[in-house]
This record gives structure tokens, C-alpha cells and sequence, in this order.
């Protein structure tokens, strides 16, 4: 798989010269994306699943997390800055405990996930005490160690998440820390696939697209249904991309995006909408074409018909509309 160097100002180009790179397609299908996305309504999410759904609301934290300080590790919580012997508090400080304060010069036995008393700063392991006496010394350590520090991850008023990022599985684990039980995304981007082609249409041809393109959808967070076929005449192509259209935010064709006698897709692009670019500097998979369909509130991409192309295209240009990132996969 190729790409050489060079750009486009606009229209439709179909010179090797003024072809697009990979990448600057793939950054006009990424400027066609907060189009869709404002067409899009909202809905709330569980947390399990949102992974490759876009958030139509910025997400502030409304606490602190943690919401206050707790110990690492079994020891003695105590004031770092202080100096040895301290005094030994009775007692002892558990995870389901509320702590007592500690006073200048003192220190408290404490568990690992208990709250860290007020007056303390640090815990000194238990492997590095020694008590005597009542009396505690131990080795040297700095403020802060062995605390898990209150609002560490995340500070009250902190803004966690902007409209229009796209969340990932991981950010459940955050979202569920801070007590979210859903939050407020976009509607799935819809995409309609169709395959053209007489011999697909007439079953002469296995159809090997489709279920690629359809998957590679889904796993980007779209949703996508197959449409099935369309012979290679004119006007049933213009119509079938016109329906769907109508139906989805995305159509996707595949084959007929050439420029063989039966290549039908672009011309009818061209009488639905805009076609933004036609080809890009990538082998294979040179032949895509992206229309923007205003009148439909609908966007096109047309996919060639070789699978491996149709795959390394998809993948590179077209996946920005739905991801809202244009870095390699």
C-alpha cells in the first residue's frame, strides 16, 4: 500500500497530478463529521456501552475523587515534616473507620484504605517502624507517601470530557468512580450499504464487501445495515442512493467508482449532492469518492469493488466520519 505526495483545492479531480493524498481525504471526511453529528439526536447511554459513542454534553466532575485522603499501605500515619520520636496514639484507624485528628508530634497505627487523619501527611510502613516505649521512629520519608491524596483523580469543578469526544471502554471505569450511571451521547451514526454491480446483483458474483464494510461500521461505533445490490443502469443506482439517503446519515456503495462505461456511482453522486474529492494517491483503493448530499442530510462514500482496496481505503479516508480521528489505525 502506496502513498505519494501531493493535494487538491477542491472539486472533483481525476488528473494524478491534482489527486488527493490519503490523508488530506481523509481530513475532508473529518470536516463533514460535526455536520452529521449536529444532525444527530441525543440519547442516554449506560456505561456499558459506550465505548465509540460521541458525547453531545461537556461531563464535570461534581466531587472531589477520592473525596479524601486514604492509606496505601498497614503502618503509622503521621506528619513527614515532623521529627522522630513521635507519640504513638492509641488505637487504630480502619478502612470503615472515621479518623481521629492527630496533634503536632503524633502518630496513629492505620490500615491500607483507611481514611488518612487530619494532622497526617504520610504513612511510614509498618517494616520500617519501630515503636518503643510508646514512642515511634522510623526511616526519613517525604509528604504524600503512601496516600492515595483526596482529588487526586479528579478535582471538584474539573471538566472531565468535552462535547464531541468519543468515549472508550475505559472511561466507564472514571465515569462509574464519580457515581455516573449514563451519560448524555449522540445517536449511533447510521450508514446503509449498498453493493452495485450486475454480476453481484444477479448472484454471478459473491458480494465480499459488504460484510467487511458493514463490520469495520460497527466497530467504529456506527451502525450499519445492508441494503443489498444494484444493477449497473444509470437511473437504478441514482434512485437506490437516493432512498437510502433519505434513510441513513452515511450511504456507503461499493464498486462502480472507476471510469468504465458501466461506472455509474459518481455521475449519480454528482446529480444527488457535491462530490467533495474522486481518488486519492493510495494503491490500492485509489477510486473513492466522498459527497456531501445536502439535500438528504446525508453524506456518501463510495468504495471500490477490490476488497483488499475497499478495506485500506474504508480504513484510512472514510473512518474519520464515524471516529472523529484521522491518525493511522
Amino acid at each position: 500500500m502506496t502513498e505519494s505526495d501531493g493535494s487538491s483545492t477542491g472539486g472533483v479531480n481525476h488528473g494524478h497530478d491534482d489527486m488527493l493524498t490519503w490523508r488530506a481525504g481523509a481530513e475532508r471526511v473529518l470536516a463533514l463529521r460535526e455536520r452529521v453529528l449536529d444532525r444527530l439526536d441525543t440519547e442516554e447511554c449506560s456505561l456499558d456501552s459506550i465505548a465509540g459513542r460521541t458525547l453531545s454534553e461537556p461531563i464535570v466532575a461534581e466531587a472531589d475523587s477520592p473525596p479524601e485522603s486514604f492509606a496505601t499501605m498497614d503502618g503509622y500515619a503521621i506528619d513527614a515534616t515532623e521529627s522522630y520520636p513521635l507519640t504513638v496514639h492509641e488505637g487504630d484507624v480502619f478502612p470503615e473507620d472515621t479518623a481521629p485528628a492527630i496533634e503536632a508530634g503524633e502518630a496513629i497505627p492505620i490500615a491500607t484504605g483507611a481514611p488518612l487523619p487530619a494532622g497526617a501527611n504520610a504513612v511510614l510502613k509498618r517494616e520500617e517502624a519501630t515503636v518503643e516505649d510508646g514512642e515511634l521512629t522510623g526511616t526519613a520519608i517525604e509528604p504524600g507517601t503512601y496516600v492515595y491524596a483526596k482529588a487526586s483523580n479528579v478535582a471538584a469543578g474539573e471538566t472531565l470530557f468535552d462535547a464531541g469526544d468519543r468515549l472508550s471502554p475505559k472511561d466507564a471505569i472514571l465515569l462509574g468512580d464519580l457515581g455516573c450511571e449514563t451519560v448524555p451521547a449522540k445517536a449511533r451514526i447510521t450508514a446503509g450499504v449498498l453493493a452495485t454491480g450486475t454480476e453481484i446483483h444477479e448472484g454471478r458474483s459473491q458480494d465480499l464487501d459488504s460484510p467487511m464494510l458493514a463490520g469495520l461500521v460497527r466497530s467504529w461505533g456506527g451502525e450499519a445495515t445492508y441494503e443489498g445490490s444494484v444493477p449497473d443502469d444509470r437511473d437504478q443506482v441514482v434512485d437506490r442512493i437516493a432512498a437510502l439517503a433519505d434513510r441513513y446519515d452515511v450511504v456507503i456503495t461499493t464498486g462502480g467508482t472507476s471510469v468504465g462505461k458501466k461506472d455509474y456511482v459518481i455521475s449519480a453522486l454528482e446529480e444527488l449532492g457535491d462530490v467533495l474529492f474522486h481518488r486519492v494517491k493510495l494503491r490500492p483503493g485509489k477510486p473513492i469518492a466522498v459527497a456531501d448530499l445536502p439535500e438528504y442530510d446525508a453524506v456518501a462514500l463510495a468504495i471500490p469493488g477490490k476488497p483488499i482496496g475497499a478495506h485500506a481505503v474504508t480504513t484510512l479516508v472514510a473512518r474519520p466520519i464515524f471516529t472523529g480521528d484521522i491518525s493511522l489505525p
